[in-house]
Formats: structure tokens, sequence, C-alpha cells
């Protein structure tokens, strides 16, 4: 593979934006360039390809290092960040950044929901270290206030009450049912909804990934995105602080 690139040693210290203008996302990148002037970046592509994205531009202004395993490795940070803007926007950009920061905090974790405000905060002793979109629980479900703790971990948890009816060979039957009221179907059975990351605080109740449509709109527990609810999922063990704020 020929190792003429843009420069002899190119290096990025421009900032490059990605999403839009209102919520650019910015990174300061500095390293010697490996990929040859005008030729796609071949990591980057086929990272983007496995996602369904397949026009991404050459390598004229974003170069794929490949000699050392650390820039190998922010490559295909940089990757899927790219595939990600491309595929949902720039909320899910800036969770998957900022949730894969380093943390090197010392003391123990807490975590205070805003209902009002849908955050959620994450602190190492009193200092704030993460926050998150969240949708709590919409009106005759209402997520409890108070001050509680994570009483149970499940990274794979599923809904013991809301799914859906599904038949034999995994087709839904019977979609968005509350098993305690919704009649089964024959030959059916219930498969709850996911809620991976859950942090249960109080029975019935946690923080988990789901879907954040802008408003309260849960049965109760409070939904984030993928990458919050993993990295309050990593921080938090059994015992942490949970208080929810009107």
């Amino acid at each position: 593979m020929p190792t003429q690139s843009l420069h002899a040693a190119h290096s990025l210290s421009s900032r490059h934006a990605i999403c839009s203008p209102i919520m650019a996302i910015t990174f300061d990148i500095q390293f010697t360039a490996r990929a040859p002037a005008g030729r796609r970046c071949p990591q980057l592509h086929r990272d983007a390809r496995q996602n369904g994205v397949d026009n991404l531009p050459p390598c004229f202004d974003f170069a794929c290092p490949w000699s050392d395993p650390i820039m190998n490795r922010l490559s295909q940070f940089c990757a899927l960040a790219v595939t990600l803007a491309v595929l949902s926007g720039c909320g899910t950009l800036t969770d998957m950044v900022t949730s894969n920061l380093p943390e090197t905090h010392s003391g123990w974790p807490s975590i205070v929901v805003s209902l009002r405000e849908q955050e959620a905060y994450l602190y190492w002793e009193k200092n704030r270290t993460a926050s998150s979109r969240i949708s709590s629980g919409r009106e005759g479900y209402r997520t409890p206030i108070g001050r509680f703790e994570v009483i149970r971990k499940d990274e794979d948890h599923r809904s013991s009450l809301y799914g859906d009816y599904v038949d034999a060979s995994g087709k839904v039957v019977k979609a968005n049912v509350d098993s305690r009221r919704d009649s089964r179907p024959p030959h059916s059975h219930f498969v709850g909804t996911p809620m991976p990351y859950f942090l249960e605080f109080s029975p019935g109740y946690g923080l988990h990934q789901g879907y954040l449509p802008g408003v309260p709109a849960s049965h109760g527990c409070i939904r984030m995105s993928y990458w919050k609810a993993r990295q309050f999922y990593n921080a938090a063990h059994v015992g942490t602080p949970v208080v929810v704020k009107p």
C-alpha cells in the first residue's frame, strides 16, 4: 500500500465539526496521517458500510492511522462517531462521545434525577461528572419522588409487566400490552420489553435504556439513551444513592 499522504506528516490540528451548526461536536486531533490522499479510509468506510452508510467522502481531511495500536483504536472510535452522526443525529453522538471519555474519579458515586428538567446527573463525591436526558413516568404512571438507593443491577433486564404477546415463531401477535390487563391470544406467550442497563432503585422502578420522545412517557421508570444508561450503570453499584426530585 503506497504511503504517499496528503502531507508527508499530515497533522490534523484543525477542529473537525460533526453534526449541525446548532449543536456541533468538535474534535482537536493530532496524529500522522498514513492513508493515501484521495483514497477511502478502509476502516472508516468499512464500519460505515456495515451500518448502511456508503457515501462518505475520500480521505482528504480525515486520515486513518494504522501503525500505532492506540491510534488504530482512535480511528475506530472516530469511525463510529461519524456513522452515528449520519444515522441518528447530534443527540446520540453527543451521548456517545461524553459517555466514553476516560473516568478516573475517586470517592463514591451518586445519582440525582430532576423530573422537572427531565435530566439525570451522575456525581462522584460532590463533583457532577455526567448528565443525561431522560423520559420519566407519564400522567397516571408517575415516577416516585424521594431518596432511594440502587437495590439491583441487571444489564439485560426485561419488563415483567409490559411487552408483547408473540407466537412460537416470534411474530408479534399483540403489541404493547400490560400483562396484568390484556388477555393473551391463543398459542402466544408474553415477551417483556427490553430494559437494558437496569438500575432498580425502588421495587419495579429503575433507570434504564429506552426511547426518549422529549417528554415524560414511561410507565414510571426513568429512560435514558443507550450510551448514558451504560455509563450510569457502569458507575453505580448496589447501594449507590439515588435522589429523585420533582
